[in-house]
């Protein structure tokens, strides 16, 4: 199943199921150009994972790690499938990174790995657009990951009989395909990364886990259209307007 949450055109947030026929609520269809596409959860935190490929550690100049770098972006930064994104003004390097997201069901603590499948509700898709200017010169990288929109999300939640262990994920830039991988290829699996993250950190439902970005990244340019493609998910598309 396709989970997604919309705006309908009265103004009501529903909770429905997104089908081959559109968007399905109460016996209802809508057409998803018709309403507002909403992020599928509504997360008290996003727990990023970095350099989770080894190929983008590589580009990147940096080693391997030998356990999960984290870092969290708060709610501020969500924007939904077909909003348009507004980027930091006066930088230099505002850059996309697609990636294929946990979506936490239940809340959780001091999972092992042999348990964590049992706590993930599904998968989406999202963007973590990063403020490379800044990221560069600060520790916590606050500047450079969680300002307002920097985490375009869904556009839908698939349950997890829908997305493949190797699922695909593909990020487009313009029409232009700018990064390709699978999620065979993480470093770190589902499994390593809940177990590590609830070691820490209580995660409450509609949490999301944001698994790392594979080699390609780049910079985004005022009026670009980025689609984020994951196999089981579908595609997370929104535009970018630099001030």
């Amino acid at each position: 199943m396709r989970r997604v949450r919309f705006r309908d055109p009265a103004g009501t947030v529903r909770h429905g199921e997104w089908t081959d026929d559109g968007l399905s609520f109460a016996g209802e269809s809508y057409d998803p150009d018709a309403v507002d596409v909403l992020p599928p959860t509504e997360p008290s935190k996003i727990v990023c994972v970095g350099l989770n490929y080894a190929d983008h550690a590589e580009e990147s100049g940096m080693e391997v790690p030998d356990r999960p770098l984290l870092f969290l972006k708060p709610p501020n930064t969500l924007a939904g499938h077909g909003d348009t994104v507004t980027l930091p003004a006066g930088k230099e390097r505002v850059e996309f990174e697609a990636e294929i997201a946990i979506v936490i069901g239940e809340q959780c603590r001091n999972v092992a790995a042999e348990n964590a499948e049992s706590v993930v509700a599904g998968f989406t898709c999202l963007n973590d657009i990063s403020n490379r200017d800044d990221q560069r010169v600060e520790q916590n990288w606050v500047r450079g990951k969680a300002f307002d929109n920097a985490a375009p999300v869904g556009p839908v939640l698939a349950t997890p009989d829908e997305v493949p262990a190797d699922a695909a994920v593909e990020l487009r830039v313009n029409g232009e395909t700018r990064q390709s991988s699978s999620r065979s290829e993480w470093i770190f699996s589902l499994e390593e990364l809940i177990e590590e993250i609830t070691t820490y950190m209580t995660l409450e439902p509609g949490d999301l886990i944001s698994t790392g970005t594979p080699a390609g990244v780049g910079p985004l340019a005022d009026g670009d259209t980025v689609e984020v493609e994951v196999e089981g998910v579908g595609v997370l598309e929104h535009d970018v307007r630099a001030p």
